[in-house]
């Protein structure tokens, strides 16, 4: 007979409590990572505009040449800066679906046995 790792009683809570733990870990992790990703947007919002910067005053100088490679650069960067910042929504909204999950988890364990939540 297989065991039910949800079931009422101490075993099922112990089985619940591990699965918050492991949770609120990850959650740290996520939230890490997000730091991290966090200060690499800041960073990659400075390299685009060091760059708009040099290319507007290569354009004022008429500097074809550097102003064909900054635009490069330029454009360069603003991938980079786009990769950067999806990669720091994903991380984000990860976040929220891992802190709704616990606040889930909590609330049924939260909730009085035999009632179905309908008042």
């Amino acid at each position: 007979m297989a065991s039910d790792l949800r079931r009422h009683g101490p075993t099922g809570s112990a089985v619940r409590a591990a699965e918050l733990i492991v949770s609120s870990a990850r959650l740290a992790e996520l939230h890490e990572c997000s730091a991290l990703l966090r200060r690499t947007r800041m960073r990659a919002e400075e390299i685009v505009d060091e760059a708009r910067t040099l290319l507007a005053e290569a354009e004022l100088q008429g500097d074809p040449v550097r102003i064909l490679a900054l635009g490069a650069q330029l454009d360069e960067a603003r991938q980079a800066y786009s990769k950067v910042l999806t990669g720091y929504v994903a991380i984000c909204r990860r976040i929220n679906a891992e802190r709704q999950a616990i606040m889930q988890a909590q609330m049924q364990d939260e909730r009085p046995a035999g009632l179905s939540g309908v008042a």
